[in-house]
Order: C-alpha cells, then sequence, then structure tokens
C-alpha cells in the first residue's frame, strides 16, 4: 500500500472550495475530496503548530504529553521518566511508527523539526528532508523533493511519503510570479466596512493595527505580508494574501497528485490532506494568527481518499486530529499503544459509520491561555491569560450560526456556559488521573510568565496604544496587569 500526507501548515477549511468557499482556492484539493471523504468537523486538540503536532504524532492531549508552548520549559515534551526502555514508548508507539510497524517504508520533506527543535517528530522516519529554511521556506524548494522522491520510488511499494507545506502561513510567500488569482474575487460578505471600524479599535496582539504580533513593520522580501489594515483595500491585500498562500500550495500538490496519475497508482494510494491548525482571519479581532483556542484557529480540514472507501462522503461526526493514530492502526492491522488518547473512526471509513466523540476539549497556550468546549452548535471558551486581547473570562458562541465568532451570546445562555465549563472540569480532572507528573503545563507556562508570544512585551505595546489612539485600552490592560 502507498500513502502520501499532504501536510499544509495555517489551513483552514472554510478557505477550500469543497467546504463551500466562493473562490477557487483549491481546485486539485477539490478533486482528491470527491474521490474520498471529507471530515467537517475537525479539530486540533491543541494549537497552534508544535503543539497540534505533539499531540498528533503522540496521540497524546498536550496536558499529558507536556508540549502545549512555543517557548520555555512547555515547549518540550515531557519526559517519560522511571517507565522509559531502551526505546521511549511515546517514540515507539507514535504516528509514523504505525506505518513502519505495517512494513512500509517511510519518508518526511518538512522543516518542522527543526523550526521547533521538535525532533520527536522525526521518529519513525527512514528518511528525513530539510530544506534548511525552519518554516520560512516556500513550496518551490518543497516540490522537486517530493516529485523526485516519487519518481525514484516509482516502483516500491508499501511506503508513506509526509509532504509539509508552508505557504499559508504567515508572512505570506507565494513568489511574485504567481500573481492574484482573486484580485477581482469579492471579500467573503462577513467581514465590512462596519466590522472592519470595530476591529481598528481592537486591543491585542495580530490586530488589524498590528498584523507583524505587536506592531506594522512591513519586510522587502515578503511583499505579500502588510504590517496593517486601515481600509477595504488594505483588508484585501491581508485577505488576498492568505487566500493566493492557499492556492499556490495546491498548484504545487495538484502537480503530487498528477504524477501519481501519470504513474498510473493514483487509484490506489492512499491520501490524507490535512492541516495542524486554521486561521484567525478576524475572528475574535485576530488577523494572520493561530493564537486562540477557538473555532477558526483549531477547526482544521481532514480529507481521506482510502482504497476502497466510499468516494465523495461526508462525516459530519466530531473527531480530533489526534484520532488519526489509533484510526490508522486499525486500517492497517497494527496494534494500539497504552498511552494513546485517541479514539479510532476506522468504521467510518470502511463502512460509512457514524462514530465520532460528543463533545471537544481544544487548548491554546502559545499566545493565550484557553481552553474551550466545543459540543452540538455550541463553543464555549474559558480563558486563563488573555495574551493582552482584553478577552472576557469566558466567552459563549453558537458556532452554527456565527461560525465567525462575532457574537458573544454568554449572557443569555448561562446553562451552556455551566456546560461547557463542566466538559472542560470533567476533562482536566480525567486527563489529570493519567498525568503521571501531577503538573498541568498551563501551570507551568503561567508560572514562567504566560504565554511565549505575549510575554515581556506588554510595556512595549502599551506604548504604542498609547501612541496610536487607543488609550483606553491601554488603561484596561495596566488595570488588568497592574502596571504603572
Amino acid at each position: 500500500m502507498r500513502i502520501l500526507f499532504v501536510d499544509i501548515d495555517t489551513l483552514r477549511p472554510d478557505h477550500m472550495g469543497c467546504y463551500g468557499y466562493t473562490r477557487n482556492t483549491t481546485p486539485n484539493m477539490d478533486r482528491v475530496s470527491r474521490d474520498g471523504i471529507r471530515f467537517d468537523r475537525y479539530y486540533c486538540s491543541d494549537a497552534p503548530c508544535l503543539p497540534s503536532r505533539a499531540a498528533l504524532v503522540s496521540g497524546m492531549f498536550g496536558i499529558r504529553n507536556g508540549a502545549v508552548g512555543h517557548g520555555g520549559t512547555a515547549a518540550d515534551r515531557r519526559i517519560t521518566g522511571k517507565d522509559r526502555g531502551f526505546v521511549d514508548p511515546v517514540d515507539a508507539n507514535n504516528l509514523h511508527n504505525i506505518f513502519r510497524r505495517a512494513r512500509m517504508y517511510t519518508a518526511s520533506i518538512s522543516t518542522f523539526a527543526e523550526r521547533h527543535s521538535s525532533y520527536w517528530f522525526d521518529a519513525g522516519f527512514n528518511e528525513c528532508y530539510n530544506v534548511g529554511w525552519r518554516g520560512m521556506e516556500s513550496g518551490e524548494a518543497v516540490l522537486p523533493i517530493a516529485l523526485d522522491w516519487l519518481e525514484r520510488n516509482r516502483d516500491r511499494d508499501n511506503w508513506f511519503l509526509h509532504v509539509h507545506f508552508w505557504d499559508p502561513h504567515t508572512p505570506y510567500r507565494a513568489p511574485a510570479e504567481f500573481g492574484n488569482p482573486f484580485e477581482n474575487d469579492p471579500l467573503p460578505d462577513w467581514i465590512d466596512e462596519e466590522t472592519l471600524e470595530l476591529h481598528k479599535k481592537h486591543v491585542g496582539p495580530h490586530s488589524i493595527n498590528e498584523l507583524n504580533m505587536f506592531d506594522d513593520k512591513e519586510y522587502a522580501f515578503f511583499p505579500r505580508m502588510p504590517g496593517s489594515a486601515s481600509d477595504m483595500a488594505g483588508l484585501r491585500r491581508v485577505m488576498d494574501g492568505y487566500d493566493t498562500g492557499i492556492r499556490y500550495t495546491d498548484h504545487l500538490v495538484g502537480q503530487i497528485f498528477d504524477l501519481l496519475r501519470r504513474q498510473g497508482i493514483y487509484d490506489d494510494t492512499a491520501i490524507i490532506i490535512t492541516s495542524d491548525h486554521g486561521e484567525n482571519m478576524g475572528e475574535l479581532g485576530i488577523y494572520s494568527e493561530h493564537g486562540t483556542a477557538d473555532h477558526a484557529t483549531c477547526h482544521i480540514p481532514f480529507i481521506l481518499k482510502w482504497p476502497g472507501a466510499e468516494k465523495g462522503a461526508v462525516d459530519p461526526s466530531l473527531h480530533y486530529s489526534l484520532d488519526l493514530l489509533p484510526t490508522v492502526a486499525d486500517l492497517l492491522g497494527v496494534e494500539h499503544g497504552e498511552n494513546w488518547d485517541g479514539e479510532s473512526y476506522a468504521e467510518a471509513v470502511t463502512h460509512g459509520a457514524k462514530v465520532g466523540r460528543d463533545s471537544l476539549v481544544i487548548s491554546q497556550m502559545a499566545h493565550v491561555c484557553q481552553r474551550s468546549a466545543r459540543f452540538g452548535d455550541w463553543l464555549y471558551i474559558r480563558t486563563y491569560h488573555d495574551g493582552f486581547h482584553l478577552f472576557d473570562e469566558e466567552m459563549l458562541f453558537n458556532i452554527e450560526n456565527d461560525p465567525h465568532e462575532q457574537h458573544d451570546v454568554k449572557a443569555d445562555h448561562p446553562e451552556i456556559c455551566a456546560q461547557g465549563a463542566k466538559i472542560i472540569l470533567e476533562w482536566h480532572d480525567a486527563q489529570m488521573r493519567r498525568n503521571p507528573s501531577g503538573i498541568d503545563p498551563m501551570l507551568t507556562v503561567l508560572a514562567e510568565g504566560g504565554p511565549f508570544h505575549a510575554a515581556g512585551h506588554l510595556e512595549g505595546y502599551l506604548e504604542r496604544l498609547d501612541q496610536t489612539g487607543r488609550k483606553e485600552g491601554a488603561d484596561r490592560l495596566r488595570a488588568k496587569y497592574r502596571c504603572k
């Protein structure tokens, strides 16, 4: 069997044609979706990049594997300790080793491990290719390696190839010669001038005023990436930059799919298309960042074309990305690991069964400290450190009616808030009972000064707020964080 894993960083599903987007961003991936199963309510358990892949690869929630941040103690996976054998059981039972156990030859083309000093990611691969740009590369550096690998292995059966593209990730970096496929397309209709004016008053990093996180600097070598936007033309530049990154990636992966077709193996090759996380593009007043535990950041695409499975199917059930590990194990006939938190949905692939979870708990510790419950139509967000966004301690959104999180309805539904808080509490207690360290890594993040991307930036950001007409927000931050 051959399996191709297409890993596209920062890809939100509602910016893909197969998920209903009006812009033609993903024609090649849409075609694969028609040949396979599209999963509509698929979420990373932990965001953003490092925590998401730590959970995916280990099959364990961040609260248990320990890697929940982008810096400090909680950016490292927790040491197994006394139960470690000659081989660490977390690595021995990770996602990539499942394919090895199924007697498959495994290879990865990715700079993720070096970007985040997370070399556990490479465990289980026979070959690893690193183009050396630590995630700042454009996809034209990745594609030739993938095509060459497929050509050299055209007569090999039983392989797993992981190919990782970063192009939708900030800073937007599609080559200039690719142009702007969307310059004549309307913007998504949920963002209008009134909404933009509201967002211009937002306090917090990666607002429309500070797309460079805490300032509006621009860099000549990333001409598609603005530093801020003050009007609808500026907003278009932001949205077009993101969508062009997606379309460019689709252009690249389409060449991989075309090669499989020319080699005569496309139909028999399993293809997985997914992402580590989505992207806030105005939700919660944040742009061009994946900095919250919300629907925009944690809802991810998942498309699976599996030989023998139904074509053009849609799975509506709730799943975590870490559920992939036991699912693949079942599909390949491999024994489960003892430490996994995932639940297999193999029956959904092989028989179209509706299997999934009643609720999910999604977490973010790198930009903010939040845990959220996703259940029914609802997203309940609980904030422990707001990353200087002045979020309320709790927020509630009806995702089915308000997918862009414009209307916090907690005051109207205290009973739903209580239900969401209970889901988080019970999940937390269950995970801590299985946590031999006895330490919730979120407490480690808070004890070390807060989320990595916020720590140390408050004084400089307060000064910028004062200088840009947002003194009221600056004063609220001073009061909240007891600044002078």
